[in-house]
């Protein structure tokens, strides 16, 4: 065994960008969506109801995403207490959102310029994707008691890229898979804002009630302590006759340490292997290899400053080395 220190200029990061489906079973488009009865009927079903894409007592069923309601004033949901007005499971959501996304208790949703108090959330599982959604290539059908909508993310036409505290911001219009509606310039109404927001770093789409009634009758129920089953209605919507599609895919950025490993025509020309010495003079037993050496690589180490082994990289076939040859092996570390 040989050793041989790298140079800085034998080291070059390379970063990859990989897009995969989002979907169970690798499915492009989710067009089935069911829930299970047990969880909605649990303590978490006040709060969301997770959706999945078969029949929730399959062994193959896992639950996709969850959708849930919120509402700044508490509407929508019985109270905790009687005597603790507005406190619901629709304001506790809101107040999580409102935290995570805007980062602020204060800060109120602006969903293209309009102010809403309320909001649906279709919250991707986590086990969906590794690093975020991808831009563009959402396509979401809703169907509502006056028509139907599908809709993307403004992530191909937007002008610059809007920050908050979730990271990435992209307006939700009228569209599929990042193509704007061309009947509308923008894609919504400037009446009643976009249809919502498509927050790919924290895997979450928020949806605009206002947009989607103006638009197709899709509106939530804000009942002063009573429960609406808001999140009844988007599951309807998504699973209505003329719905049942949704497409969106996951993100991920690979980082990958390409290390360069040089074998010049003067090095590793040796072995180092105790049955090529003789033990008791040390000499080289086999006279070949005093004068016309050869050895064959078959396995590179890489090694700290303490000589402790970090990572270890095998070729695919023994490679002959002799001072008529040089290397060059290059070593691939993705992280």
């Amino acid at each position: 065994m040989s050793f041989n220190r790298l140079a800085p200029e034998d080291f070059v990061v390379s970063s990859d960008s990989i897009t995969s489906t989002l979907w169970s079973e690798g499915a492009v488009t989710l067009t089935s969506f069911n829930t299970s009865s047990t969880q909605e009927a649990g303590s978490s079903g006040n709060f969301y109801l997770n959706i999945f894409q078969t029949a929730s007592t399959n062994a193959s069923a896992a639950v996709q995403f969850a959708i849930a309601y919120g509402n700044k004033y508490g509407s929508g949901s019985s109270f905790y207490n009687n005597a603790v007005i507005g406190t619901s499971p629709t304001k506790t959501t809101y107040g999580q959102y409102q935290v995570l996304v805007l980062g602020d208790e204060n800060t109120n949703f602006l969903f293209g310029g309009i102010t809403s108090s309320d909001f649906w959330v279709i919250s991707v599982d986590r086990t969906r994707y590794k690093e975020s959604l991808f831009p563009g290539s959402l396509s979401l059908v809703l169907s509502g008691s006056t028509g139907k909508i599908t809709l993307t993310d403004d992530s191909q036409v937007a002008p610059s890229v809007i920050f908050n505290e979730a990271g990435r911001v992209y307006q939700l219009v009228s569209g599929s898979q990042g193509v704007v509606n061309t009947t509308n310039p923008n894609g919504y109404s400037a009446a009643s804002g976009s249809y919502g927001w498509l927050l790919p770093d924290i895997g979450t789409i928020i949806l605009n009630p206002t947009a989607l009634s103006a638009s197709i009758g899709l509106a939530s129920s804000q009942s002063y302590n009573s429960d609406g089953l808001n999140y009844r209605a988007l599951f309807n919507a998504m699973n209505g006759s003329t719905a049942k599609s949704f497409s969106l895919n996951s993100q991920e950025t690979i980082s990958s340490d390409y290390i360069f490993i040089r074998a010049r025509n003067a090095e590793f020309n040796y072995s180092e292997n105790p049955s090529f010495i003789s033990g008791s003079t040390g000499e080289v037993i086999y006279n070949s290899f005093i004068n016309a050496p050869q050895t064959y690589i078959t396995t590179i180490g890489l090694y700290n400053d303490t000589n402790e082994l970090l990572a270890v990289a095998k070729l695919s076939r023994p490679l002959l080395k002799d001072f008529t040859k040089e290397a060059l092996v290059r070593v691939k570390l993705d992280f």
